[in-house]
């Protein structure tokens, strides 16, 4: 071997020996990182929080009807913003977009009814009965009518409160909402339904009383994950058993999932019990109260795709978009490459979306 290729040899000999360091750097980090969260909790890992409270948020609770509706209120920047989360989560989940809304906004962001620290009611699992008590915290904690942004099940109570109680609200902005398709029976042939279905299985067995680790063995969404599912259910509950009394944020998880499976805890499966015997629809008839909303309103229609099966992987088809829109008198459709909780996945748009239709607003006198 000649001089040149001594020097190539040491050269990539070299090179291979950096790459394996920093592999193992990052396994250690990996490991390190993992024994620290297990030993001490996740909370302090949440810098987004920080940056909620950092912002001005105060968490509070109204009661109205025997309900109490928890909530967190910003500072006053502009006109009233109501958020309404959807199904599994908590008003947390809007954390990334909150401390940039709240300098263009006076954001007031609830946990909804059966969800967070709200009250858990199955009695009012309606869109009526739902909407009926944001329309009376509009009026009494709120105080003037507000821009009303709802994801998923959020949406539409964004869009029961739009037709049912026009005076309450200036304009809505629709985050994915399941229109058409959260309606029985149809939600049976949707990806939605195994939520629903898991929340009826839940009710229906006596063996398990966690609805987390009930959903993390039982439902559909994580039986995708194989034989990991049993590493995660075991995880779980070793953290748990760690340490009680706090939430489990499965940290490996995205994002979004993360928000869901922390909201999980915190969840009354009883609100997936109402779609799926069909009562949170109850006198909501999606298409009827569409053709009610007069005030401005954005849809915006997250990816969606038909499976092999003919089940529909998405909150709303192009056609279930498209009829949406025909039926409101000043609405706009904004198709958005995400997935279906933009406020989580891509908070910027959701921000930028609420901030032009804060201008339009203010340009047309409302």
């Amino acid at each position: 071997m000649d001089t040149t290729d001594k020097n190539s040899d040491k050269k990539r000999k070299r090179t291979l020996r950096v790459i394996l360091f920093i592999l193992l750097g990052l396994i250690a980090l990996c490991m390190v990182s993992t024994i620290v969260l297990y030993n001490y909790g996740m909370n302090f890992m949440e810098p987004a929080m920080a940056k909620v409270w950092q912002a001005g948020f105060k968490e509070k609770t109204f009661t109205t009807d025997g309900t109490t509706i928890n909530y967190v209120e910003g500072p006053d920047n502009g006109l009233p913003l109501l958020l309404i989360h959807g199904q599994l989560v908590q008003w947390e989940s809007y954390q990334l977009a909150l401390p940039e809304l709240s300098q263009h906004f006076h954001v007031f962001a609830v946990d909804c009814h059966g969800h967070g620290k709200s009250s858990h009611e199955p009695e009012k699992y309606t869109a009526r009965g739902i909407g009926a008590d944001l329309a009376v915290f509009i009026e009494q904690v709120i105080g003037e009518p507000a821009i009303v942004s709802g994801n998923s099940s959020g949406g539409l109570l964004a869009v029961w409160l739009a037709a049912n109680s026009p005076q309450n609200v200036l304009g809505v902005v629709l985050e994915d909402p399941p229109l058409f398709s959260s309606e029985y029976p149809r939600i049976k042939d949707t990806a939605a339904w195994d939520t629903m279905e898991t929340a009826h299985e839940f009710l229906m067995q006596t063996e398990e009383d966690e609805y987390l680790y009930y959903y993390l063995w039982n439902s559909g969404m994580m039986a995708l994950l194989g034989n990991g599912r049993q590493g995660i259910y075991n995880w779980s509950q070793a953290y748990r058993e760690k340490h009680p009394g706090e939430l489990i944020e499965i940290f490996f998880f995205p994002l979004s999932i993360r928000m869901g499976t922390r909201g999980l805890q915190r969840y009354d499966p009883y609100f997936g019990q109402a779609f799926y015997d069909g009562s949170w629809n109850k006198d909501f008839d999606h298409a009827e109260a569409l053709s009610r909303v007069k005030c401005p309103a954005i849809l915006m229609h997250a990816n969606w795709f038909y499976d092999d099966n003919g089940i529909l992987m998405g909150a709303m088809s192009g056609e279930d978009a498209d009829l949406a829109i025909s039926l409101m008198s000043n609405a706009r459709l904004e198709r958005v490459n995400s997935g279906h909780a933009t406020h989580i996945e891509d908070p910027e748009l959701l921000i930028r979306n609420l901030i032009d239709f804060d201008k339009q607003l203010q340009a047309s006198g409302y």
